[in-house]
């Protein structure tokens, strides 16, 4: 997950018609709150700081996007918010209880329970079909046959694969196959899902119903979405981006002019 630790030269693409983020919340408002995150990695003599004394806060129910050119810290970010890694040092308050300390079980729970997450590669199971695929993180979290079946069935029907759920990943696009990894995020219904470079292994048009979803989800279903990306298209369509440099937060703004795509817009490849 972690970013490469050597920073690549970029060019910074602006977001035009954004203006910097205020915080005017109080904490309770907030489900991510984190202070002074570093992560720093030892390599032989050296030390690599790929955060550098992050400041971040999320409310619930935003929709956001977290952008930087590669090397530039923001996978490591996220695997800290989404408890995949633990800060060097800093506090990282999670719906308001520390997690900054707090062990390997005890992050492997609160993933489970609060937190969902889709990735570039989808990391379905060749052989498996859909609906078994989005029952898998419902078994470890101890949901019986039954239940688990039927939630499985909703989350597939959620994101428009109703008529999918005994197929392969062999039998499905790219686009289905990314619905799929959706579903299961959503699976143990979880407050925040966090999406690493979601479009980056789908065509124009079905990055573009990726995105739509994604924005569904956030309207019609209340949950708080972050998505990780390198492209300016991407993050142009959330209401807020994050910028990040070489481990620290560049800009934090308001995107006043979110773009709305429309994928029947958008010819067929």
């Amino acid at each position: 997950m972690a970013d490469e630790p050597l920073v690549q030269a970029e060019e910074v693409v602006e977001i035009e018609d954004a203006v910097e983020v205020e915080d005017t919340a109080d904490d309770e408002d907030y489900v991510i709150d984190g202070r002074n995150l570093t992560k720093v990695y030892t390599m032989g003599d050296n030390e690599v700081r790929a955060l550098d004394g992050v400041d971040v806060k999320i409310k619930r129910g935003e929709l956001l996007s977290i952008m930087g050119p590669s090397g530039s810290g923001k996978s490591t970010l996220m695997a800290i918010l989404g408890c995949l890694d633990s800060p060097t040092s800093g506090e990282y308050l999670l719906d308001g209880e520390p997690v900054h300390a707090l062990g390997d079980n005890a992050l492997a729970s609160i993933r489970s329970k609060q937190l969902g997450f889709v990735f570039q590669q989808f990391n379905l199971l060749p052989r498996t079909p859909a609906i078994e695929q989005v029952s898998m993180p419902m078994i470890y979290a101890g949901i019986r046959g039954r239940k688990r079946k039927q939630r499985a069935q909703k989350m597939l029907e959620l994101v428009g694969l109703g008529e999918r759920m005994d197929h392969t990943p062999a039998e499905l696009s790219g686009g289905q196959q990314q619905r799929v990894a959706i579903a299961r995020s959503l699976a143990n219904d979880p407050a925040i899902l966090l999406a690493d470079e979601p479009t980056g292994a789908l065509d124009t048009k079905t990055g573009v119903e990726i995105m739509a979803l994604f924005k569904r989800l956030n309207r019609e279903e209340g949950i708080t979405v972050i998505i990780v990306t390198h492209d300016v298209e991407v993050a142009e369509q959330t209401p807020r981006v994050i910028h990040i440099r070489d481990g620290l937060i560049e800009r934090d703004v308001i995107n006043e002019t979110v773009v709305d795509i429309d994928p029947d817009n958008i010819p067929e490849h």
